[in-house]
């Protein structure tokens, strides 16, 4: 079975119901576990520190394109110093794999 980060998302339309708490459990476990689920669990949600402006801004642009590649969309926040990254699956309204497959990216960037 390939690791998380070695799929790719599936379309979120049409792709069923949103995960249960077996597979969340299972999935985040695989995740850094700095990950936070969310306490309704349609989320999970990560924050990065940065040293100045110029890293913070080239981890966003890094964050969009794997958004892109994926075709999987997280809200992003970010100023000065830090990004918060925040993936959810809003077609299922709570949390779909391409949520855990994108986090697994995102992970890769800082490994």
């Amino acid at each position: 079975m390939p690791n998380l980060h070695e799929k790719k998302c599936l379309a979120c339309e049409g792709i069923g119901a949103a995960l249960n708490d077996a597979a969340i459990t299972d999935l985040i476990a695989k995740l850094n576990p700095t990950w936070q689920l969310s306490a309704d669990k349609t989320s999970i949600k990560r924050r990065f520190d940065f040293k100045g402006f110029a890293k913070t801004i080239g981890f966003v642009n890094a964050v969009a394109w794997i958004a892109s590649q994926e075709n999987h969309h997280p809200d992003v926040q970010f100023g000065y110093n830090y990004c918060e990254v925040i993936f959810t699956t809003h077609a299922l309204k709570g949390l779909s794999e391409n949520d855990f497959i994108c986090a697994a990216k995102v992970d890769l960037l800082l490994s």
